[in-house]
């Protein structure tokens, strides 16, 4: 089992700074998840840097609860409401969601605002590289992960009650101008290139040509694949989806291909056809085989917004850890992840003509 595989699966007993009233929680459920008995037993994911994640078991049922951390935190961030409208929205579609059972806006509860839906027994890998799965089902799972994110995109987002999930238009605009101030929020130190970024980006965004769903964070770790299948079973971890442009999506699951292995075990100068996996270019023509597109241009401004955004992400994990409220043990490592990351986007803002 690779490392991050061991850091990152399963689940522990629940951290100091994420514990709850649980008889209190469990009275809530008796009330609101139909079928609910208990007694409950509560343990914390491991994985996941943002929204504290739970497994709740009772003798008959399994469910995962997912929350808003505690403390105090930036502006619109953790929405857990929106991730469960948008899945609740999902569930009739083409795009595998776990069941949604309820939501909670009441602090009083657990502290924080969270929703419950049910447990998918599955996998999930946290290594891009899959070490303990055979080259053929690599690529199937590749595959799968490319195929689930073009049926996303394909969505009639106003059938299924989503027509006002987010602004029309502008997409790349708003969400510069969005993580711009959440990474002057929570900056610990002068980045220089961020500062570049920043002054750059707006002016150099193409326009928006199509709208849909925009998970927002579309990666292998946020997905649940059937146990012995390779094949997408469940897509988790929508916090920041809305309606977008969805080259955002399928341009940020390049950037693995992008990224050196010593940078989120990136694949550049990989051999790739070795391992099975496809080749950034062979996965983006799949997707525009699916989604009945020619090309995409720009890719050097994508690619720079991308990178710019995740040191944004990252920044916040890390300013969250400082604080003592991140939801994984390894968030304090994350600081040392900006600078670098900065730098790659700048370096393809670059290249793109900054």
């Amino acid at each position: 089992m690779s490392d991050a595989q061991q850091d990152f699966s399963g689940v522990k007993d629940v951290a100091e700074a994420h514990r709850f009233d649980e008889d209190r929680l469990a009275e809530w459920m008796k009330d609101n998840v139909g079928g609910y008995a208990g007694p409950l037993t509560v343990r914390q994911f491991k994985g996941g840097q943002s929204n504290p994640t739970y497994r709740l078991d009772t003798p008959d049922q399994s469910y995962v609860l997912r929350r808003k951390p505690p403390g105090q935190l930036l502006k619109s961030a953790h929405a857990v409401d929106r991730e469960f409208r948008v899945m609740s929205a999902l569930a009739d579609t083409d795009v595998p969601v776990p069941v949604m059972r309820a939501l909670c806006t009441d602090d009083e509860i657990i502290g924080s605002w969270f929703y419950i839906m049910d447990f998918i027994e599955g996998r999930i890998f946290w290594d891009p590289y899959l070490p303990d799965l055979a080259a053929e089902e690599r690529g199937a799972i590749y595959d799968s992960m490319n195929m689930t994110l073009a049926a996303l995109h394909g969505v009639d987002y106003e059938a299924i009650g989503l027509g006002d999930y987010g602004k029309p238009g502008d997409y790349f605009q708003r969400q510069i101008g969005r993580w711009s101030k959440q990474y002057k929020a929570s900056e610990t130190s002068d980045i220089p290139e961020m500062d570049k970024l920043i002054e750059w980006l707006p002016g150099a965004a193409p326009d928006q040509e199509r709208t849909s769903i925009a998970h927002g964070d579309y990666r292998l770790d946020n997905m649940i694949f059937h146990p012995t299948e390779p094949r997408v079973i469940a897509l988790v971890d929508w916090e920041l989806s809305t309606l977008g442009d969805p080259l955002a999506d399928i341009t940020y699951q390049l950037m693995q291909w992008k990224m050196p292995p010593e940078m989120r075990n990136g694949f550049l100068g990989a051999d790739l056809k070795s391992l099975g996996i496809p080749t950034g270019g062979e996965y983006l023509k799949a997707y525009c085989e699916r989604t009945g597109r020619d090309r995409i241009e720009d890719l050097d401004f994508y690619f720079a917004y991308n990178t710019f955004r995740f040191a944004a992400i990252v920044q916040g994990v890390y300013h969250r850890s400082l604080q003592g409220n991140a939801s994984n043990e390894k968030a304090k490592e994350y600081g040392e992840m900006v600078k670098p990351l900065a730098e790659a986007a700048w370096g393809f803002a670059k290249n793109a003509g900054a």
